[in-house]
């Protein structure tokens, strides 16, 4: 009996908690902040990029061991109407890629090769955000975006050198979620977005029949972002 109204008693108050949450009337933060037309923020997050692969023969895979990156930068909000708000996100992403290969040779340092990356990203997006319910509001975002990798190397060496390469310039497509809170000074935001590369980002080897790099078809980038965001 005492494990019974234990459990209804818990059950009433997730059912109170619930209901002040998303029903209760409640004091609004910032009540007017969303009615202007231009807001600036910035935010900071951590990365993690990935590769995806496509070959030219069935051989064995390259394997890409990722890192956990940083990233840094502004944001500026236009407010089209009371759902939808255009951004750019410009920030600064670092980030390391390990790749192993497997295939025949008599220096093991060969089968390893660190990608590092220093991209400088300008995302364009558009945010679709629901009904502010009390001091948040959930929203779905997706855009489009370009990327100078600082660290690309690509006129540099290649791999007989010890050296990978990869274009300067890139181009995603970003789709993500988040939620606003609207705090007593600020609004802070948390969200998760996924990046993925439209244009191949490997430059290949100079040298003919590379086997770190003939029979790669493409090279795209593909990442997860995770950022906090302060306006």
């Amino acid at each position: 009996m005492k494990r019974t109204g234990i459990i209804i008693l818990l059950l009433l108050i997730c059912n109170s908690a619930s209901a002040q949450l998303f029903t209760k009337e409640r004091v609004k933060n910032q009540e007017n902040f969303d009615k202007d037309l231009l807001t600036w923020g910035y935010f900071l997050g951590f990365n993690s990029y990935d590769f995806k692969f496509e070959y030219e023969e069935d051989l064995k895979d390259v394997m890409v061991q990722t890192t956990l990156g940083f990233n840094v930068g502004l944001i500026g909000d236009l407010r089209i109407n009371d759902y939808f708000n255009l951004r750019l996100e410009p920030g600064l992403y670092i980030s390391k890629r390990n790749l192993q290969y497997d295939f025949a040779t008599t220096n093991p340092s060969d089968l390893f090769r660190e990608v590092n990356s220093t991209y400088i990203h300008f995302p364009l997006l558009l945010k679709a955000s629901t009904k502010r319910i009390n001091n948040f509001k959930p929203f779905i975002v997706g855009g489009l975006s370009t990327a100078l990798n600082l660290s690309s190397n690509q006129d540099g060496d290649d791999n007989s050198a010890g050296k990978f390469r990869t274009k300067k310039s890139m181009l995603f497509y970003e789709v993500g979620f988040g939620i606003d809170f609207y705090l007593e000074w600020f609004k802070f935001t948390p969200s998760i977005r996924g990046v993925f590369a439209i244009n191949d980002e490997l430059v290949r080897d100079r040298e003919p029949n590379s086997p770190w790099t003939d029979n790669i078809a493409s090279m795209k980038t593909r990442g997860v972002f995770i950022n906090f965001t302060f306006q």
